[in-house]
């Protein structure tokens, strides 16, 4: 079966089956056993290639969370650990990486009625954890512009929007980490980002970008010459009509001492 049938069935990107079959990245069972439904493998083979996957001597920090993520969202998380740089669009929430650990409960108890507390923590250190590539020896450059409604949505409560604004601001001063703000009254590009985007570049080659849609019916990735060089038009443009850093903090750190 060609990669690209095969990342058809599985719901995620071509490149992410190259690299797994190039051992750029680590494999899970999990996801062992479901290319394996794919391609109708059963039997010794079949527990060879599983036993082989969970025996491997290093593994990528997330599958320590594999029984409690979903095969989707850790293929994010492995493309976004390998990134160079990540430019990113959030028209409703703040942006995992830049999250307190305090909001990053309060969004995921949204579904509490589907997980355990316990599946609710599992997943909140595995959004802590995301967060160290930001703090590595080589962290990638993190460009994020927010549409000025994330800093007024209230998630939990007005006392943690309060902290996540200040911690926003601490973070704009780390080293690779530029935020942006789009304010009310220059969000006409937001017509064309409806939802989460993230457009991140891969070390394989100067021009290897992959974009990252994020919607409830499921996550698409675009990988089409022509359509990813629409998406980073469009975040330059975007960049462009937003307030500027420095002007974007002082956004940031005027709503968070209007909080009460």
């Amino acid at each position: 079966m060609l990669a690209e049938a095969l990342a058809e069935r599985l719901r995620c990107s071509p490149s992410r089956i190259s690299r797994i079959e190039t051992a750029r990245i680590r494999i899970t069972p999990g996801t062992v056993h479901e290319i394996l439904d794919v391609l109708g493998v059963e039997g010794t083979e079949r527990t060879r290639l599983v036993t082989l996957a969970r025996d491997a001597d290093v593994q990528g920090w997330w599958q320590a969370y594999s029984d409690t993520l979903r095969f989707g969202y850790s293929t994010y998380i492995a493309l976004e650990s390998e990134a160079t740089s990540l430019s990113v669009v959030e028209p409703t929430l703040v942006y995992g990486l830049l999250q307190t650990e305090e909001y990053a409960r309060a969004i995921i108890n949204q579904r509490r009625d589907a997980w355990t507390p316990e599946e609710v923590e599992k997943r909140v250190k595995a959004r802590l954890a995301r967060q160290r590539i930001l703090t590595s020896e080589e962290p990638p450059h993190l460009h994020v512009v927010l549409d000025e409604a994330v800093l007024h949505h209230v998630i939990g409560d007005r006392s943690i929007l309060r902290r996540q604004l200040r911690h926003l601001a601490d973070a704009a001063d780390w080293p690779r980490v530029t935020i942006q703000v789009l304010p009310f009254d220059r969000a006409s590009v937001l017509t064309i980002f409806t939802g989460t985007v993230v457009m991140m570049r891969l070390p394989e080659a100067d021009d290897n970008h992959v974009v990252y849609l994020e919607s409830i019916a499921g996550d698409l990735y675009v990988e089409d010459p022509d359509r990813l060089r629409q998406y980073l038009t469009y975040f330059d443009r975007l960049s462009t009509d937003a307030l500027g850093p420095d002007q974007s903090v002082k956004k940031i750190k005027y709503l968070a001492s209007r909080r009460t």
